[in-house]
């Protein structure tokens, strides 16, 4: 809604109009004389209500449904643009129009179909068109619940980039995100985006430190039953990227479990790609080809992301057996031709760092 900050005559013609009044209904309304409203309507931007009048004036507006509000802006807009202001027009929109907040939550689904296809370009002129319009002082506890939510999923879009850590990162955008619903205080979201820097954690290569978030949020109750399996998911992935590949692979496979028992069928595939991936650590490539079967054969949602993910797990393994090395590094470009296209650079560097630990002091083998 629109705040009014020092009245003249312009903005009380422009609310007068919006009312849809006559001079001498307005000033009834408002309980002055006829002659005041008058001066207003002859003098515009060169008159200003006295002080009491100014407060007599907000109440007016405050109470004006959203339709006055918006007629009220548009002839403010309308008055400026034709010079009528004098230069000092001093009208701001404090946040969001009541029936703009269901256009808002509409474009946060949006956001996420885009960032599940990742066309982060798309998503992130979605979320800008928000956060780049109202400040989070500036709004209600639904408007700020929607603010804290863009901001999550801008943490999301920031993380799939692959930029971690900084001003401009995933981490800053979930911790940004994460103080808005603890101040309105909604635990469910808040140890949502607890997971979340958890896994920022990770992915900057603090795993012990990772693990043990992980672990604390395997078992809080704030989390769903969905969400408490994915942290345990992710405790077993942080450890077999420690090197504690065996006791990874129980912990992937409890959680693998749960998935199961909860109909999740897409986190069951990715459960099966992260055992694959525990199991080559291991040295079991039987039972990494297995897992890695089972994941590519599993999973109903084929995004860009999986497919790089699958391959790069595929290639991993393939590379760990001289037999299948070609093949490896043959799916291994594969992936990484995908994670070029859709900008996935967290990805395109593994992909870099597996290729480069396997090729060794005399490069790949010929293909």
């Amino acid at each position: 809604m629109a705040t009014v900050h020092h009245w003249t005559g312009l903005e009380a013609k422009a609310l007068r109009s919006a009312l849809r009044l006559s001079v001498r209904a307005f000033a009834q309304q408002l309980g002055l004389a006829v002659a005041t409203v008058s001066k207003w309507e002859s003098k515009l931007a060169d008159t200003e209500p006295r002080p009491d009048t100014q407060a007599i004036l907000d109440t007016a507006l405050s109470r004006a449904d959203a339709a006055v509000h918006l007629r009220f802006e548009t002839l403010l807009s309308e008055m400026t643009s034709t010079g009528q202001s004098g230069g000092r027009h001093r009208v701001t929109a404090s946040g969001p129009r009541v029936w703009e907040y269901e256009t808002w939550a509409d474009d946060l689904d949006r956001v996420v179909v885009s960032l599940s296809r990742q066309n982060f370009a798309f998503a992130d002129s979605l979320l800008n068109r928000w956060l780049s319009r109202f400040k989070a002082p500036e709004l209600d506890e639904k408007g700020l619940y929607l603010f804290a939510r863009s901001t999550a999923l801008l943490g999301d879009l920031k993380r799939d980039q692959g930029a971690v850590l900084g001003p401009l990162s995933a981490h800053h955008s979930y911790a940004d995100a994460r103080a808005v619903f603890t101040q309105l205080d909604i635990p469910r979201r808040v140890a949502q985006l607890d997971l979340s820097l958890a896994v920022v954690t990770e992915m900057s290569g603090k795993l012990e430190i990772a693990a043990r978030n992980y672990e604390t949020l395997a078992v809080d109750d704030r989390l769903s039953r969905r969400d408490r399996a994915r942290a345990r998911l992710w405790v077993g992935t942080a450890l077999s990227k420690d090197g504690q590949h065996d006791y990874a692979t129980r912990v992937m496979q409890a959680a693998t479990r749960d998935f199961e028992d909860l109909t999740e069928p897409d986190d069951w595939s990715v459960a099966h790609q992260k055992l694959a991936l525990a199991r080559r650590g291991a040295g079991d490539l039987t039972q990494a080809l297995h897992f890695i079967d089972i994941a590519r054969s599993s999973g109903t949602i084929e995004s860009p992301m999986q497919r790089v993910r699958l391959d790069t797990a595929q290639g991993h393994i393939l590379l760990s057996d001289p037999a299948t090395r070609d093949d490896g590094y043959l799916v291994l470009e594969q992936a990484a031709r995908t994670a070029a296209k859709y900008g996935l650079v967290h990805q395109l560097r593994s992909i870099e760092g597996i290729k480069a630990m396997n090729e060794g002091p005399v490069g790949p083998r010929q293909r």
